[in-house]
């Protein structure tokens, strides 16, 4: 063989690896961005944070009804054209996100970037052991993994670096470069045949139309589920029942189906159902500290947007570095159980500690319980993912990571919303707790609210504008006393989960 001609053969090879870690962290990367700046993209577009629930929910929406899609699409025109259709898709949402100027544009917007994001993360899993032999595939997912937790853990710091210095739109135009070099890398280095052949493909609309009403109703009730729980359950409730009947009734009909979009029938094997649950816990607990971090830095412990920015990638390096040990090292420990259970106990300390910092606590303080965190992020999730799938096969495993990915979504989205109404829910019983205890007329608040009136009176404010100032300083003190002491009870609420957690991990027997 031409040794030159060796030499391209083994570049393509470890381009194709990177290209597939890339792919995924372009969605990583750009979906953290949205999570950590998202209460400023809703003051950016002037809307409440009940109507900005739509916009979260639209992505997760599109993606789902991409994710179910996947099978047909590859078939019918191969991996190398559904990628670069999807990367462009995204690219395209991204751009119509950052010339948004409302609620139903960045809510459209971000539906057509879901249905571009939907297909990258699992059509990038299912094409290693497409793509490279068994003797290459340890190499090729170590670069996917790695390039993605590289990418995912930029993502925090990176978006509050974006929203001080030039404003929450690029948010959405930071990622596009990497999109667009993906996008040139799946068209210039696929094969052209790959994921193409099989049984023709019979388009069908009714199933995916029924999926896409079913996921619309399930995804529009868990994020409205915030507002909705105690002002109207019954609404909510019809909601939340119209959806899961409508999936109940899809995945019945794909039981039964010769031809389906998603293949249940071919995924009953217990290990795999267990890790499925297992990542169902993983991902549930990933979105609740997900959700709570950044409010609980930035407006609990009242700490800048970009200090918080750091503390969030802070954590994330800790999730690469322990990832990356776990890659060198993990084959050769025979039992993984000890090691899911480990991160979930990681993760039970990293929300104790959490709970137990006092106010105004510095960002020093956070970097044990950062780090815990951080250790929860790869302990747990990575023997998950090598367990799962070992004994489905290689014919088995794009199906099974198919509806791994649409548990995913819907973990995801449930998790925020159990978070946010907890939240919700503490911050009203605080609140009322701590302005029932405080009586202005008392000579405490009276001493120090007349104290703040007279520093503001000398800097030149009137006696009224001063009153009021001092009076609107006590009321925010107080709003974020309360909003701190609900940010340690969620907390606390996690560590039991996550040590309950650990406890299914324990006494489950197909993970081993």
């Amino acid at each position: 063989m031409n040794p030159m001609s060796w030499n391209w053969h083994a570049d393509k090879k470890r381009l194709l690896m990177l290209l597939l870690g890339l792919t995924v962290g372009v969605e990583f990367l750009e979906n953290g961005m949205f999570v950590f700046a998202a209460s400023h993209i809703v003051g950016g577009i002037d809307a409440a944070p009940r109507e900005f629930a739509q916009v979260q929910a639209a992505y997760a929406i599109g993606s789902m009804t991409m994710i179910v899609l996947q099978q047909w699409l590859s078939r019918h025109f191969g991996y190398r054209r559904y990628l670069t259709v999807a990367l462009g898709l995204f690219m395209a949402g991204g751009f119509a996100c950052a010339a948004a100027q409302d609620l139903s544009m960045l809510t459209f917007a971000r539906l057509l970037q879901g249905f571009g994001g939907g297909a990258l993360f699992t059509s990038c899993r299912v094409l290693v052991p497409m793509l490279f032999a068994p003797r290459d595939r340890p190499q090729a997912l170590k670069d996917f993994m790695l390039v993605a937790f590289a990418m995912s853990a930029a993502s925090p710091l990176l978006a509050a670096a974006l929203v001080e210095h030039w404003g929450w739109r690029w948010v959405f135009l930071a990622a596009q470069p990497l999109a667009a070099l993906a996008l040139a890398g799946a068209w210039t280095l696929l094969p052209d045949a790959v994921g193409r052949g099989g049984e023709p493909v019979r388009w069908a609309a009714g199933p995916l139309l029924l999926f896409a009403l079913a996921v619309t109703l399930v995804q529009m009730g868990l994020a409205q589920a915030r507002f909705e729980m105690f002002a109207h359950p019954a609404r909510l409730a019809i909601t939340a029942l119209c959806g899961l009947g409508l999936l109940g009734w899809f995945f019945a009909h794909q039981l039964k189906h010769d031809e389906p979009l998603v293949r249940l029938r071919e995924l009953g094997h217990p290990v795999y159902l267990a890790g499925l649950g297992l990542y169902f816990v993983h991902y549930c607990l990933a979105g609740v500290t997900g959700y709570v971090f950044p409010i609980y830095a930035e407006r609990g412990l009242g700490m800048p947007l970009t200090t918080a920015g750091w503390l969030n990638t802070f954590s994330a390096l800790v999730t690469l570095a322990a990832a990356y040990a776990y890659i060198k090292r993990g084959a050769r420990l025979p039992r993984k159980k000890p090691l899911m259970a480990a991160g979930a106990l990681a993760l039970a300390l990293a929300a104790w500690l959490f709970a137990s910092m006092p106010p105004q606590a510095p960002a020093g303080a956070l970097l044990l319980a950062l780090a815990a965190k951080g250790v929860f992020g790869a302990l747990l999730v990575l023997p998950v993912a090598g367990l799962t799938f070992r004994d489905l096969g290689d014919e088995r495993f794009a199906h099974g990571y198919q509806s791994k990915n649409l548990m995913r979504q819907v973990a995801g989205t449930f998790a925020s919303a159990l978070a946010a109404i907890t939240l919700q829910d503490r911050q009203f019983a605080n609140y009322a707790q701590i302005a029932g205890n405080i009586d202005v007329s008392s000579p405490q608040a009276s001493s120090w609210i007349n104290g703040l009136q007279a520093s503001l009176a000398a800097q030149g404010m009137s006696g009224e504008d001063a009153r009021h100032t001092a009076l609107s300083t006590l009321s925010r003190l107080v709003d974020q006393q309360a909003l701190l002491m609900s940010c340690e009870d969620l907390y606390r609420l996690l560590a039991v989960l996550a040590l309950a957690a650990a406890l299914i991990i324990v006494v489950q027997r197909r993970l081993k």
